[in-house]
């Protein structure tokens, strides 16, 4: 007689529901959003089909549309003309620049929406690296750290509620939680990308701010994809260093990771499903290879199963719709 039968467990979408060990749901999800000047300007980025780039006054009714659908917190990204970035990338902590303009319209229109806010060098740096660049290429770490704290402060007082440290400088989360304390902004979350991983995912990301390196790559500061101990390296130092929440990018190729973090912290993670991995679903569903919506929610109970808390992900708006069918 056979004792153990576990498709019993299986045999009707009731007991399936009665039984599911992970859920997804709207509060899990982070929409990444980019903005740029202008007035009613959208522009669609052709590598990353359904995602556009935004003027202020579309990016706040597609924050408003975002939160009727109950998704909690935004991620923004500005994407600016070259003409304004240089190398120690000084318009990112212009209080009257594009992301501060940005952020305090956001925060106007939709006040309870969580405003998360990257805070690396790439997208205002005429070099398009993460820190400032040496006159022999090298990407200078101490030197950096000033821009990022300075950077951060800007952010928090045009209404950033999560700083978000992208640019895997060492020491970066606690010299930027030192800078927020003494500018008065002890309650601003810090969400660090603790293991951001040199990755080939990124490419649609980079055209979409055209934040690309003009000269060499990202692996002195970004981790190596062979890596996997490291990772709980920088959790530790992240943890100690002040951070509120842990990140890991990418997301899909990097589940064993977000496990073993989980293991090792009580802080919430989360999982970056980076515009790679957006970009290839579409693409394989444009050609009728996948059902892109089932093979969207399969990949974003992956990171819940793996252990994060939240998901940044381009998908969110279209997952949103899914969930409150």
């Amino acid at each position: 007689m056979m004792i153990y039968r576990p498709r019993r467990n299986r045999t009707s979408n009731s007991i399936r529901r009665l039984v599911r060990e992970n859920h997804l749901t709207t509060n899990d999800l982070i929409a990444p959003l980019f903005v740029i000047e202008g007035e009613n300007k959208s522009i669609a980025i052709d590598s990353m089909p359904g995602q556009l780039r935004l003027s202020i006054d579309l990016l706040v009714k597609e924050v408003q549309e975002l939160w009727s659908l109950g998704i909690p917190c935004v991620s923004l990204f500005p994407a600016l003309d070259d003409s304004i970035k240089d190398k120690y990338a000084t318009e990112s902590y212009n209080d009257d620049g594009l992301f501060q303009r940005a952020i305090r319209a956001v925060k106007k229109a939709c006040p309870d929406m969580l405003i998360m806010t990257d805070v690396a060098m790439d997208p205002y740096s005429s070099d398009g690296h993460d820190g400032v660049v040496s006159d022999n290429n090298e990407i200078l770490n101490d030197e950096t750290l000033e821009i990022l704290a300075k950077m951060s402060v800007s952010q928090a007082k045009a209404g950033s509620d999560i700083i978000g440290p992208s640019d895997m400088m060492d020491g970066r989360v606690g010299y930027i939680r030192d800078a927020l304390d003494d500018a008065g902004f002890y309650n601003t979350i810090i969400m660090s990308y603790t293991a951001k991983y040199a990755s080939a995912f990124y490419g649609p990301f980079r055209d979409a701010l055209d934040s690309a390196p003009k000269s060499g790559d990202k692996k002195t500061y970004q981790m190596d994809f062979s890596n996997k101990r490291e990772a709980l390296r920088e959790t530790i130092l992240d943890e100690q260093e002040g951070a509120d929440i842990l990140m890991v990018k990418p997301g899909l190729s990097y589940l064993d990771i977000i496990s073993d973090m989980r293991s090792n912290t009580t802080l919430p993670i989360a999982a970056y499903n980076v515009s790679g991995e957006y970009a290839m679903v579409k693409a394989a569903s444009e050609k009728g290879w996948i059902d892109g919506e089932a093979v969207m929610m399969e990949m974003l109970m992956s990171f819940k199963r793996a252990g994060c808390d939240m998901i940044l992900t381009y998908f969110a708006k279209e997952a949103a719709k899914v969930l409150n069918r």
